[in-house]
């Protein structure tokens, strides 16, 4: 569908700037910036953490706190945001402009049913009452895509999945038919199937109401499936304006080139960050079969009991290994078992059946001494490393916690340790004194990542430890990351939903779906030529960042679901 240029946006920023008094000074979040969205056109604003791209959109809904200070115009159809007062502000959010927020779990109220939240914007916006009310509620969830939405509406919020939630949140925007919605990252959390359902979703309501999106992303491959027009912000400033083509394949500022650069491309694997797979980690997959493996499961099932009702199996009957110097990708959607399999391996889960071997040693068949010996040949790196960083502990003592735990050498030979750790993972060796909170979200991964190399570990376990980072950092903890493993020579469990990630990473894949292996093998077979239906389903849904290869892949994906008789491919918009 194009864009009718000459209507009249339905959002518009005119030389917005905001400033944030703050007990440290003024913080210029927002640098003098104008921006436009017309009915039925989707604006992407991407731009990493701290770009000024959530305060821009929080603008317009008149949502920034008592200390900012705004110049410059916002309007909403005709409306201009900074002349509204409290009451026409209310009358404003909802019938005329609507958010969808990133974390559904906590845009919706965790005690009041689906059909009450919906009715309750219904009702305070005199759209509709009473019986009217809840009947347009059901048609709301029936136009997102939930199935029986008539029970639906008597659910409360936990009682759905995640991409069930984040459906309700986008009927809540569009119950008193908005002319715009702000979109902020509304697919980040979600699994890449979902991600792909909910554009389809957005994109056919986009057309078919005519609304228009402020979409708000650092994910690009998201852009170059929705975005008609994309704006670059850096330091609170447009640096590059066009249409997605021209952003995506044409990019003009140095910001924007060194964006795209750093995104990871499926099927472009290692190569595409100037990676080349090395001839030890190619030995290492030939010889998997030799008996030292780093990690050998067999047959692991692991249960979860529930009061009165027969045990929840979140992992049935999987087998897989990991060969000394390999990196294993595990992949699947969420719930399949990847995490659970991974806390398996750390021994932090107890098995129901199975065994699990660490350099040919029982793992839970070790204890005492034995035991104690297994853990220090692997080390982990968490998603979340500021929950896993202790924030009393200076960066110093969370990188020696192992060595001290250990009781590896004297003080002065684990500061030497940790001096040269920080170097490995390149950070400057005057963070040793500096806590946690006052490192950047991609300073504590590579503290974590440290931590973890502290003992030389033979096995290194990752769970997701990229997927809470922008795309640039992302690129430098990956490379940095594979350089460590060549360094190191580590084997190591990767699990990630990021499937393009995992091209860049691994040397095997193994696929899961509802705790059990769904396909498994070389990197190049299975994302390249995938044998199972799910896998199919997996990579068909993987967004890339070029528009016209995403078009075709949406286009591909849509055949493939229909070919599976998937209700999901009636959504098709071309």
């Amino acid at each position: 569908m194009s864009v009718d240029t000459t209507q009249d946006p339905v959002l518009s920023f005119t030389d917005l700037d905001v400033k944030f008094r703050t007990e440290f000074g003024s913080v210029h979040a927002v640098k003098g910036i104008s921006l436009e969205v017309r009915p039925g056109e989707v604006l992407a604003l991407v731009g990493e953490s701290g770009s000024g791209k959530s305060v821009t959109s929080m603008t317009a809904l008149g949502l920034l706190p008592g200390n900012a200070r705004i110049s410059g115009r916002v309007t909403v159809g005709d409306k201009v945001v900074g002349d509204l007062d409290d009451g026409a502000l209310r009358s404003m959010r909802g019938n005329d402009i609507a958010m969808v927020f990133q974390e559904p779990m906590t845009a919706l109220n965790p005690v009041l049913t689906i059909g009450s939240q919906l009715t309750e914007s219904l009702e305070l916006h005199d759209v509709a009452h009473g019986k009217d009310a809840d009947a347009r509620a059901v048609e709301l969830l029936r136009m997102v895509g939930i199935p029986e939405p008539e029970r639906r509406v008597t659910q409360f919020p936990h009682e759905l999945s995640g991409g069930q939630r984040q459906r309700v949140v986008i009927a809540m925007a569009l119950a008193c038919d908005p002319q715009v919605i702000v979109a902020d990252e509304p697919t980040t959390a979600l699994d890449v199937t979902v991600q792909a359902d909910i554009l389809d979703l957005l994109r056919s309501l986009k057309d078919k109401l005519d609304t228009g999106i402020l979409l708000i992303t650092h994910n690009m491959g998201v852009v170059a499936d929705m975005a008609d027009r994309v704006a670059v912000m850096l330091k609170g400033e447009i640096v590059e304006e066009g249409t997605a083509d021209e952003v995506l394949n044409h990019a003009q500022h140095p910001y924007t080139k060194r964006l795209l650069a750093a995104v990871p491309h499926l099927g472009q694997g290692p190569e595409q960050f100037g990676i080349a797979v090395s001839g030890a980690r190619a030995e290492a997959s030939a010889e998997a079969e030799k008996p030292a493996l780093a990690l050998d499961v067999r047959n692991l099932v692991v249960e979860y009991q529930r009061l009165g009702k027969t045990p929840f199996r979140a992992v049935d009957d999987v087998s897989f290994h990991v060969a000394p110097g390999e990196i294993v990708g595990l992949v699947g959607e969420s719930g399949s078992g990847k995490s659970t399999i991974a806390r398996c391996a750390l021994g932090l889960i107890p098995a129901a059946g199975g065994e699990v071997e660490i350099f040919g040693t029982d793992l839970y068949r070790a204890h005492g001494k034995a035991e104690k010996a297994i853990r220090r040949r692997v080390g982990v790196v968490f998603q979340d490393p500021a929950s896993s960083l202790n924030p009393r502990f200076p960066i110093g003592d969370c990188i020696a916690e192992p060595l001290v735990v250990h009781k590896v050498g004297n003080r002065k030979s684990q500061l030497a340790r940790v001096r040269e750790l920080l170097d490995a993972v390149e950070l400057p060796r005057d963070v040793i004194n500096r806590y946690p909170h006052e490192l950047s979200g991609g300073q504590r991964q590579r503290v974590s990542i440290a931590r973890a190399l502290t003992l030389d570990p033979q096995l290194l376990v990752a769970d997701e430890p990229t997927s809470a980072l922008d795309v640039s950092v992302q690129a430098q903890v990956l490379k940095m990351f594979l350089a460590l493993q060549e360094r190191y020579q580590f084997g190591c469990i990767f699990v990630s939903h990021d499937l393009a990630v995992i091209d860049m990473l691994a040397d095997r894949v193994v696929v899961l779906q509802n705790g059990k292996i769904v396909e498994q093998g070389p990197r190049e077979d299975v994302l390249g030529h995938p044998r199972e239906e799910y896998t199919r389903r997996l990579i068909a849904a993987a967004p890339v960042p070029e528009p016209g290869e995403q078009r075709r892949r949406r286009e591909e994906r849509h055949a493939l679901l229909a070919e599976l008789g998937d209700q999901v491919a009636e959504l098709k918009v071309n």
